[in-house]
């Protein structure tokens, strides 16, 4: 925002109340997480935003009101959980039947979102290939009945040292009338850290802003060979394998050529380890007797 309108959002006093009230909203249900999002909105110039304590899956604090209420989520919700299907709110059930947290969030962004509303939403990889009905009813719904628009693959270290699962990140258009037409991957090796526990920072080693570039002029991407490190992939194609999301299902792999030595060469070599072995075993047995 600060990009596009600058200091706009301040010069108006109904534009810097909406900004600052009416524009950032967030949901949690750890209090300790509550305050860490508040601190770091205000810290960026958000002065009261509307961060609340919900269990948003519960069927206690069901979505209700904020149903396509958001033109925008950006979410990191926690997943490889379970629920008991009496405590998971009705709503998201008749989205997806499934006790699996990262299904369930999914069903709950779809809720929230305004048609024409984005999200970009951190994944585990099982969500992308996973072959029970829930997995495929909502890759089906989000290629057929949405527009996927993106798929970023991260690698495993990305969230060391509290987990080390692969993840991706979901880039979708909520539109309830289909609309996918290709789908941009793009394989992401690093973020500006290492891998590791530790956790190192290495700004020179990211690959975040290649991705922000392309992302944007990833209609240019057209034809790109499968080995690269993005590229598109047609919606007959995703749903020919089943709706699989799983950016290995699509990327070419770009193998050198080996090179061997003719077949007589390899022959006389093999006849000569012969006839070495042959020789030892001789000299073994002289030893023995």
């Amino acid at each position: 925002l600060a990009e596009h309108h600058g200091d706009e959002i301040y010069k108006n006093a109904q534009t810097q109340r909406r900004f600052n009230e009416g524009t950032f909203f967030g949901y949690d249900f750890d209090n300790t997480m509550l305050r860490i999002g508040s601190m770091n909105m205000m810290l960026h110039g958000i002065e009261n935003p509307d961060i609340r304590y919900r269990d948003s899956l519960s069927e206690a604090d069901s979505a209700g009101d904020d149903a396509e209420r958001y033109s925008l989520v950006l979410a990191n919700p926690p997943f490889a959980g379970s629920l008991d299907y009496e405590s998971t709110a009705k709503d998201l059930q008749l989205v997806v039947k499934t006790k699996k947290t990262e299904l369930l969030f999914l069903a709950l962004f779809l809720r929230l979102l305004q048609p024409g509303g984005r999200a970009a939403v951190i994944v585990p990889d099982g969500v992308l290939f996973g072959s029970t009905k829930a997995h495929r009813t909502l890759r089906r719904m989000l290629v057929e009945e949405q527009k996927l628009d993106g798929i970023i693959s991260m690698p495993s270290g990305v969230f060391r040292p509290y987990a080390g699962v692969s993840t991706a990140i979901l880039l979708f258009t909520k539109t309830n009338s289909g609309g996918t037409k290709d789908v941009w991957f793009y394989d992401m090796h690093a973020d500006g850290y290492s891998l590791d526990d530790k956790r190192t920072p290495q700004p020179d080693n990211s690959d975040l802003p290649d991705i922000l570039t392309r992302w944007w002029n990833r209609d240019l991407e057209q034809g790109s060979e499968r080995s690269a490190r993005n590229f598109m992939v047609s919606k007959a194609e995703i749903t020919n394998n089943d709706y699989a999301l799983s950016l290995n299902r699509y990327k070419g792999i770009d193998e050198p050529m080996s090179e061997y030595d003719p077949p007589n060469v390899i022959m006389a070599r093999l006849a000569t380890l012969e006839t070495e072995i042959g020789e030892g075993y001789t000299e073994l047995q002289g030893l023995l007797q």
